[in-house]
């Protein structure tokens, strides 16, 4: 396994933060060591991840796709089989069992699928612990299911309103309240990002998901010529990659959102697109969508775990020396994806998941028939009911939610008569 050093990775990382979140930070790399050195904190987790979870999830051979890309053979390691429906519930079950260890009672933390948000959500249920999510307000408008089951779980869900209301805003309110009330919070992040040591934190507690491919691939002698991963943030590839990043095979490879294009504003690809650029953004060193005076460009994703402007910093520098290969996949393509494999295999992709079965779908075809590619399936498509339908059976979809609206205002006028008698 590679660590940071210092909490850098070659040329990025850090911990380029407020002096107020120093202590804080410092604080939990203590505790991240200590309790990751104990049998019983191990013990503990490894038990809820066995009995809550759901761990170890299954590496599906997919013959029907195998045969009809006419190239290696294709698995998927199936993490929207994990309990909440994604990866996303390793680390936060891992951060909160942490956080409880410590004595912090409060959880926070940011969302921009609403997986991170809804998974949190279930481990501060699971544990006894407050918990309160902050998500963009584009977000919590177009992932509403989701939203609906962290409130389910007891979570207080906050709209961010400011800046371009998606998921670097909800870090940045994340971070403000972590920094207003370190003492009682911590703040699970949810991607192998921002300041030291949170890049490490994340990756070790995703990386099950890789040493269970590792543990899989040995016992039925798969040969695997490549690992294909989506990559927002970065914590699903970098737990998928991480038993593999100091050998020489296999491929890794991890697809970014390419949205609707290559221009500025019409995608959310930070190691392949062409406004990409160095900067210490949100407490790390990375690369990152900025214009040249160092800000923020627009991002764009159907994807709304990919539309994020930055990415981790073990990821960038595992790109910069290669070990990582970079692609970049365009909404449409990752609608294809979602319509083959469930058509194909009945696997439901989630939004970002398409992302990587779209790449193994073109990387596939040029690889020998004995040799195998892995997709991490990083979560399921349920909750992308309201941005799949809409595309794929508009008109259906559309009377659907107007027999739900007339319904639900026939139901509440019947409610408000009862009420007046």
């Amino acid at each position: 396994m590679t660590y940071s050093t210092d909490g850098f990775f070659d040329n990025y990382g850090g911990k380029y933060v407020a002096e107020v979140l120093r202590r804080p930070l410092d604080e939990l790399e203590v505790a991240f060591k200590k309790y990751m050195a104990d049998p019983e904190f191990i013990e503990e987790l490894n038990i809820i991840r066995r009995d809550y979870i759901g761990r170890e999830t299954p590496l599906y051979y997919a013959p029907t796709a195998t045969k009809l890309l006419g190239g290696a053979q294709i698995y998927i390691k199936l993490e929207g089989l994990a309990n909440t429906g994604a990866h996303k519930i390793n680390n936060a079950i891992g951060q909160c069992l942490l956080a409880k260890r410590m004595g912090k009672q409060r959880i926070i933390a940011e969302t921009g699928a609403g997986q991170h948000g809804l998974a949190t959500a279930a481990a501060c249920a699971k544990l006894g612990l407050d918990c309160t999510i902050y998500m963009g307000e584009i977000d919590v408008k177009r992932q509403q299911p989701n939203v609906a089951t962290m409130e389910m779980y007891g979570a207080k869900v906050h709209a961010v309103k400011s800046g371009s209301r998606t998921l670097k805003d909800a870090v940045n309110e994340a971070m403000r309240d972590w920094a207003a009330h370190p003492d009682t919070t911590h703040y699970v992040l949810g991607s192998a990002l921002g300041p030291a040591p949170f890049p490490d934190i994340v990756r070790e507690f995703q990386s099950v998901i890789g040493y269970e491919v590792e543990k899989q691939c040995k016992e039925r002698n798969i040969d695997v010529a490549a690992m294909v991963a989506c990559v927002g943030g970065g914590s699903n590839s970098i737990g998928f990659f991480a038993p593999f990043i100091d050998k020489k095979e296999p491929r890794l490879i991890g697809a970014e959102a390419g949205g609707i294009g290559p221009g500025v504003g019409e995608n959310a690809s930070r190691m392949t697109g062409n406004a990409s650029r160095e900067g210490i953004v949100q407490g790390y060193k990375s690369r990152f969508l900025l214009d040249e005076d160092g800000q923020a460009l627009p991002t764009r994703s159907i994807s709304a775990g990919l539309d994020y402007m930055g990415i981790g910093p073990q990821l960038a520098a595992l790109g910069a020396s290669g070990r990582v290969e970079f692609t970049s996949i365009l909404d449409k393509e990752a609608l294809e994806a979602i319509q083959f494999f469930a058509k194909n295999e009945g696997v439901l992709f989630a939004m970002e998941s398409a992302h990587a079965g779209a790449a193994a779908m073109k990387i596939a075809k040029e690889l020998p028939k004995d040799k195998a590619v892995i997709i991490n399936m990083s979560g399921r498509g349920d909750k992308d009911l309201f941005i799949t339908s809409p595309v794929f059976r508009k008109q259906e979809w559309i009377d659907f939610l107007k027999a739900e609206v007339e319904r639900l205002e026939s139901d509440s006028e019947i409610h408000s008569s009862k009420v007046m008698n």
